[in-house]
């Protein structure tokens, strides 16, 4: 009896644990042990077919020397410098528009957004493809300005340019999220500094970019590490080409692991990327205390 009672008294004490108990059943399946045994694997040449016969280091040092695998990494930090500052820009300057009081603005919000949606998608995939073909709008529009037409998807660069515009385009979670932070500015320090003569350029460099610069450090995080694993883009617009000039690191993840069936090679890249993201991460953490302005200072 007395143990009936302490058992009875345990599980009254941890109710609440009881409560957790799913999810972290689920952290656990879904979380820990994916990221533990993609460690494991990644040091193993692990096939999807013929398994393990052997472990080591190899997979490390095959990522640090063979040529295709930096270039795939070069590839991805040159989308990343040129994608993330760029739509922050975008979604910045589309979100100072709509936060004016005009005529249909709630329309335009909607609008703006529905990109971010429907982005991934294959039809979009095959709208943009149709866009920048030799034959396709862009080029049309180049024809009208005297302009000779190009091949975006034939060269390194502009089929780099093709998939980078696609990201640029879906800005609109940022956007929101910029609109919110806008929304919260106090109207009376513009009108503050209008009597000071400060123009809207000066006003919004010097009020609305200094206040808003927690939400900037956000959505640099949340954009940087998107940027550094997309697929969807060069998957479905360039398949990696031509010459594996847009294979990002997260294509040739998803090559190595399906189509060659080396999941221990691609355990290995995907902890290497993993690392990269971290330490960039970590390195944006320590610099907000440079350009991060918060309301309480004690909680830079």
């Amino acid at each position: 009896m007395q143990n009936k009672r302490s058992f009875k008294k345990i599980l009254a004490e941890n109710a609440g644990f009881l409560y957790i108990v799913p999810w972290l059943i689920g952290f656990l399946i879904f979380k820990v042990y994916p990221f533990a045994s993609s460690l494991y694997y990644s040091f193993t040449n692990y096939d999807l077919f013929s398994g393990i016969s052997k472990t080591g280091l190899m997979n490390y040092q095959k990522i640090f020397t063979d040529s295709d695998i930096i270039r795939a990494f070069a590839v991805t930090f040159k989308y990343a410098i040129f994608d993330v500052p760029l739509k922050l820009i975008f979604a910045l300057f589309i979100a100072y528009i709509l936060n004016f009081k005009l005529k249909g603005v709630n329309f335009f919000r909607t609008a703006y957004y529905i990109p971010s949606i429907l982005g991934g998608s294959i039809a979009i995939a095959i709208l943009w493809r149709a866009i920048f073909n030799t034959d396709g709008l862009i080029n049309t529009v180049l024809g009208f300005l005297g302009i000779a037409k190009i091949n975006w998807m034939a060269g390194a660069n502009s089929a780099l340019l093709v998939i980078i515009l696609l990201r640029v385009w879906q800005f609109g979670s940022a956007m929101v999220i910029f609109l919110a932070a806008l929304k919260g500015v106090s109207q009376d320090l513009y009108e503050a500094a209008s009597i000071d003569g400060a123009g809207k350029w000066t006003q919004f460099f010097k009020i609305t970019v200094p206040i808003i610069t927690p939400v900037i450090f956000y959505n640099l995080i949340t954009q940087l590490c998107q940027a550094f694993q997309e697929f969807n883009s060069p998957y479905l617009v360039t398949k990696g080409g031509p010459n594996g000039a847009t294979t990002l690191i997260s294509l040739l993840i998803y090559n190595n692991a399906f189509l060659r069936h080396k999941m221990g090679m691609a355990s290995a890249q995907a902890w290497i990327l993993f690392i990269i993201v971290m330490t960039l991460t970590a390195v944006a953490f320590i610099s907000q205390k440079k350009w991060v302005y918060y309301s309480d200072e004690d909680g830079r």
